[in-house]
């Protein structure tokens, strides 16, 4: 089984570090980049599962940059922002979790393995339902006209069109090849 790639994105030495050798340790291959523009070379030469991103680095805005990165990559990667500034807005700039540092290298390990599975089922219902999408008729698409006569269930594409099932089957008892269902249907209604 692959590693699962991860790019950690921090102006912090310390913080990359650390958290390269925590997730390494358990697994995951993990790239570094220590601004916001070397986050986005990294995102366009090579795919990743998971992107972790500071809000603050060179500048205010540089971790919701990232985050605008990884939402317009063509393989969709979870974006978590790390921050130890916790706020509301981490949503709203497009990540799917916040993350505060400092933490628990346990409740870190925990909340990066849930984000991946939760991230994966989500691109697998995408999938689902681009496959399924797929299957149905293109917008605009030709459909019967309303009122046209369709050919009946389990007819042949080679029965003449306007034929009903009860004329195919009487036509087939003519040539002995079958019996005529016996089957009578009244429209009146029965007295008692």
């Amino acid at each position: 089984m692959a590693k699962r790639r991860i790019l950690l994105v921090d102006d912090e030495v310390a913080v990359l570090l650390t958290m390269k050798a925590v997730l390494e340790i358990s697994g995951f291959e993990v790239e570094t980049a220590a601004s916001a523009r070397e986050a986005h070379s990294k995102m366009k030469l090579h795919e990743y599962q998971m992107v972790m991103t500071d809000m603050r680095m060179e500048n205010d805005a540089a971790g919701r940059d990232v985050i605008q990165a990884a939402r317009s990559a063509p393989y969709h990667p979870a974006v978590a922002l790390l921050t130890s500034y916790p706020d509301d807005e981490w949503a709203d700039i497009g990540a799917d979790k916040m993350l505060v540092k400092p933490m628990q290298t346990a409740v870190f390990l925990s909340q990066v393995e849930e984000m991946l599975d939760v991230h994966a089922a989500k691109l697998q219902r995408l999938a689902n339902s681009a496959a399924a999408g797929a299957k149905r008729p293109a917008a605009g698409a030709r459909r019967p006209a309303a009122g046209a006569k369709r050919p009946a269930i389990g007819a042949s594409p080679a029965a003449p069109a306007g034929r009903s099932a009860a004329k195919r089957l009487a036509s087939k008892k003519l040539a002995g090849r079958g019996p005529l269902p016996r089957k009578r249907v009244s429209n009146r209604k029965r007295k008692d």
